[in-house]
């Protein structure tokens, strides 16, 4: 009776694991960031883009993501960047974390992100598109500079301001 119970136990667990199908972050994917100043609307591309995804029941199980800091980049040229990257305290923590911790009604992620060394609980709306062997997840989401304890940068001595909220839109792609 003993062996029978662990046999069934071990063919169990073995669909479970089984069930679960692992995807890598696509180089299709894509993210930027929207922003205002005192002068201009702006937006950054982050270049270099790391994830992985483990899907059950096709849905997302595990998100675990990051965006390279330092890879971040606006078209306004490497004061910009240099000024974002010191905002973003890029020498400590060099990484934008994402860590998914639920799905709500398919549509919400629920998780741990984590800008500055500081991290917070995140709710983001998302469209989840799955195909055979690929998942797309994409939306957008507001975030308060200040509530990562950072502070908005500035330039020409303060005459330029960057708004404290900014827009991350993303279309992550991942596939088997």
């Amino acid at each position: 009776m003993k062996y029978t119970f662990t046999l069934l136990f071990l063919v169990g667990l073995g669909h479970l694991v089984m069930a679960q199908e692992s995807y890598n972050l696509s180089e299709k994917s894509s993210l930027t960031i929207d922003g205002t100043s005192t002068v201009h609307d702006w937006t950054v591309n982050a270049n270099v883009l790391e994830g992985q995804l483990i899907l059950a029941d096709d849905l997302p199980k595990k998100i675990d993501f990051n965006v390279d800091v330092e890879n971040i980049k606006s078209e306004r040229g490497p004061t910009m960047d240099s000024k974002m990257h010191a905002a973003l305290k890029m020498e400590s923590h060099p990484k934008i974390v994402f860590n998914l911790e639920e799905v709500k009604d398919k549509s919400t992620l629920i998780g741990n992100l984590t800008i500055a060394g500081k991290g917070k609980k995140v709710e983001i709306p998302v469209d989840i598109q799955s195909s055979e062997g690929s998942m797309q997840i994409s939306g957008e989401h507001k975030i308060t500079l200040k509530n990562y304890g950072i502070e908005p940068p500035t330039a020409m001595f303060g005459q330029i301001i960057v708004g404290d909220e900014v827009t991350v839109k993303f279309d992550l792609q991942f596939s088997e």
